[in-house]
């Protein structure tokens, strides 16, 4: 069987001052602080979520 594959994705930059749209794009890929690691799976959306605010997280 396949397994699913996973990201980790971790808040390196505050998202104060950034647009609100941004703030609710961190927090859909379930980041809330700095330093903060969600695992999430693999699919488009998250990767749509994740280059929208590239300038903020790290994938691992």
């Amino acid at each position: 069987m396949s397994e699913k594959k996973t990201l980790k994705v971790k808040l390196v930059r505050s998202p104060i001052g950034t647009r609100e749209s941004h703030r609710a794009t961190i927090r859909g890929l379930g980041l809330r602080r700095v330093n903060s690691v969600s695992e999430l799976e693999d699919t488009p959306a998250v990767r749509g979520m994740i280059d929208k605010v590239a300038y903020l997280v790290l994938v691992l």
